[in-house]
């Protein structure tokens, strides 16, 4: 059984836990209003530009698209069996089950379709630490230690080898698993075909209109600069993303730790003042024996 002085010990040591966490939830707190108004801002530049993108490219039938050097990122017409992942985690833990759930994810997809050669680009430092023990699986490129600081030279850089490597390997499609923000208690699981391009605007399913555009300078031309920039922000979008639902899920994690943490210390409290409630009373008690004992 426990003494006094272990309980106080341990009761002192989880009031110092329960400041650690409660310090780590107000940063993330800090954090996320920056990270929620980055989101919110970016996401109507990344739409319209998907707009001009679909509009432009839904003027080119299928023969004339593939004259250009361009079309590779806007459909494939042929299977190479090779298919691209990208894995967006987190770089540190305490985070509740955000980065377990990416990672178990990914496994599942890669293992549902293990008749396909996948090459892999992780993103955050547990990604990279956990895919690069796992054997039979391609590693093109590792990132780590962006977040919560992500900017458009990381998204730059990515895109750069993420191109690289959809050209390289010929891959037929390009898939990024990440988590999108949705609130600060909601977020929700994406795994995305962001190449080619066609595939990922019909998943989106918006209805567009181009009649009333006019292009200058041509048409391809535009295609040719704008596809390479969209990668890019839409690679920075999801980055964001993935940025603000790890903060909301420390935020949440260690709010859930500090909770924990009040309620455990209720309870050494109360036990400690029974124990010594007891030890009052047996002393009490031996007193009262002892001064019987003289008496008589």
């Amino acid at each position: 059984m426990p003494s006094l002085r272990d309980i106080r010990k341990h009761i002192k040591a989880v009031k110092n836990i329960k400041q650690i966490t409660y310090a780590m939830k107000m940063v993330a707190s800090a954090r996320i209003k920056k990270a929620q108004n980055q989101i919110l801002s970016f996401k109507p530049y990344v739409n319209y530009l998907e707009d001009v993108i679909a509009s432009l490219s839904s003027q080119f039938d299928d023969e004339n698209l593939l004259k250009y050097d361009f079309s590779r990122f806007l459909k494939r017409d042929f299977k190479s069996g090779n298919i691209g992942l990208v894995v967006v985690s987190g770089d540190k833990g305490l985070c509740g089950s955000f980065n377990n759930n990416i990672l178990l994810h990914a496994i599942k997809f890669i293992k549902s379709n293990n008749d396909k050669n996948f090459y892999l680009i992780s993103v955050g430092k547990k990604s990279v630490d956990f895919l690069k023990k796992i054997s039979n699986i391609n590693i093109y490129y590792q990132i780590s230690n962006i977040f919560p600081k992500v900017n458009y030279i990381h998204a730059l850089l990515l895109a750069e080898k993420v191109i690289e490597m959809y050209d390289k390997y010929n891959l037929e499609n390009v898939y990024i698993i990440y988590m999108e923000f949705k609130s600060l208690l909601k977020q929700e699981l994406k795994n995305i075909s962001i190449l080619p391009l066609l595939n990922y605007f019909n998943n989106n399913n918006q209805n567009r209109n181009s009649d009333n555009f006019i292009f200058e300078p041509s048409k391809e031309e535009l295609l040719n600069n704008l596809i390479p920039k969209y990668i890019n922000i839409e690679i920075l979008r999801i980055l964001l993303e993935n940025q603000a639902s790890e903060l909301a899920s420390r935020m949440n994690a260690m709010e859930q730790a500090s909770k924990n943490a009040s309620e455990l210390i209720d309870e050494l409290t109360v036990k400690m003042n029974k124990l010594r409630q007891a030890q009052i009373t047996t002393e009490l008690n031996e007193i009262v024996s002892g001064a019987n004992a003289i008496k008589s």
